[in-house]
């Protein structure tokens, strides 16, 4: 499936990058699993991050809990919010794409839905020079936690 808005934010992506995990789940639900996963060990290095941040001299807000998001309160209108990411394009049980913005990046969260599938779409676009310093860091973690959020997206929102 070809998203156009996917294929233009790729063209001068920094970083781009595809994650597949198999899955027999309505999209809302594969999205609602995906962000409802925070176990302790991210939520650290979340923490973690916030002191890296401040070495950059960046500022960072508390980064809002998903945890217990219900399918039925996945946003797919342009402008709603899902955790820090912000919808800018969706269409149900096809695709969602989301982005989020700060001082350093900006990156955005697609998802495309497939029979039996979903792929994870990472991509980032720099911002002045902490952009990459950042990220650059940050990517083999960034790799870890997409894989294992996808994999808990894949099994759907727990009961």
């Amino acid at each position: 499936m070809v998203i156009p808005r996917l294929r233009a934010l790729t063209e001068d992506a920094d970083h781009v990058d595809v994650k597949t995990v198999e899955g027999d789940v309505s999209l809302r639900e594969f999205l609602a699993g995906f962000i409802s996963y925070e176990p302790g060990w991210m939520r650290l290095l979340y923490r973690i991050r916030a002191g890296f941040v401040r070495l950059l001299g960046m500022r960072q807000g508390e980064l809002p809990s998903a945890r217990g998001t219900r399918p039925e309160e996945i946003p797919f209108t342009p402008g709603g919010k899902l955790a820090f990411f912000t919808v800018t394009e969706a269409e149900e049980d096809r695709y969602f794409v989301a982005g989020a913005t700060e001082s350093h990046l900006t990156a955005w969260l697609a998802v495309v839905a497939e029979p039996g599938r979903f792929r994870v779409v990472t991509i980032v676009k720099y911002h002045r020079w902490t952009g990459p310093v950042y990220f650059n860091v940050i990517r083999p973690f960034h790799h870890l936690v997409v894989t294992r959020m996808a994999r808990a997206g894949a099994r759907g929102v727990p009961a």
